[in-house]
């Protein structure tokens, strides 16, 4: 069996994807093996300190050589590790991929903004879609939000922005960049008519789950904003107790659920798509098309 990883080192969690990967029809396709989500929070530091802890950078190094030793007992043949906008933001990001390299053997890849928005939309959701259609392609991570337009199946516009769930829990969003946020959707989003979005992330695919929409249903506006007021009126204990979100979902989800909500609004988009991938099988499909297709 053809296996193939991703590590995606967030501002939140850090990830690893084990996956199978198999030729149908002509076509090479990938089915999840195994995911495995570390809440390590390295935004925290990144953000407000500007660079990663000696205790974070142990506990980051633990975890490398974790997802290491399993790649080896899953016979993993090629991987690739991306670090996004907390290691990107971190003065001692490189120094902490040298010791990575050195410690573990995993060559580590800290990636710009257009790099990151280019491999999320890999997964080439839009294809599944109606090409009718104009899509706002929304990514909210920890540290950043990409965000990319699609006309007729094409992507024409991406741009990273610094605004995510982590950043504004520490107070670390900045006025301007919502403004110049906002101007590019509305330059890039202008004329166009039947106006939808793409939502990808794991706030966003945790909010679909308590929407309790059928799969590739959309989740409406209305959905999504009765959904914010409900996560608001409960108190942080009171949505790990009662909603049963874990500890490290139940803050983010709020401020991710405000940056959609905002944009849907600026735009007028009335119907978010959710499809059940992110930055890791982005990875994935571009491990694929560089190596098999």
């Amino acid at each position: 069996m053809l296996r193939y990883a991703a590590i995606d080192i967030g501002s939140n969690a850090v990830r690893l994807l084990i996956a199978d990967i198999s030729k149908h029809e002509g076509e090479f396709k990938y089915k999840k093996n195994t995911l495995i989500r570390v809440p390590l929070r390295l935004g925290d530091d990144a953000f407000l300190d500007k660079q990663i802890s000696e205790k974070k950078t142990g506990d980051l190094i633990k975890t490398m050589m974790a997802f290491k030793n399993l790649m080896d007992v899953y016979h993993v043949s090629e991987y690739l590790a991306c670090a996004t906008s907390a290691m990107r933001e971190a003065k001692n990001g490189h120094d902490i991929v040298k010791l990575i390299k050195e410690k573990t053997e995993i060559n580590l890849e800290i990636i710009e903004g257009q790099r990151e928005a280019n491999i999320i939309y890999a997964n080439h959701i839009e294809a599944d879609l109606d090409n009718s259609k104009t899509y706002l392609y929304i990514d909210v991570g920890g540290g950043s939000t990409e965000l990319s337009i699609f006309v007729d199946g094409t992507p024409q516009a991406s741009k990273s922005f610094d605004i995510g769930t982590i950043r504004m829990l520490d107070n670390q969003d900045k006025e301007e960049t919502w403004e110049e946020m906002k101007e590019w959707v509305k330059e890039h989003t202008k004329g166009h008519k039947h106006l939808a979005g793409i939502g990808t992330g794991g706030n966003i695919n945790k909010l679909f789950r308590m929407s309790e929409e059928k799969d590739n249903a959309p989740l409406s506006l209305q959905k999504l904003n009765a959904l914010y007021n409900k996560l608001t009126s409960y108190s942080l204990k009171e949505r790990i107790n009662t909603l049963r979100l874990n500890p490290d979902r139940a803050d983010v989800i709020i401020p991710a659920c405000e940056i959609y909500l905002t944009l849907m609004k600026w735009t007028g988009i009335k119907q978010l798509y959710v499809p059940k991938v992110g930055m890791a099988d982005g990875i994935i499909k571009l491990l694929i098309e560089e190596k098999l297709s």
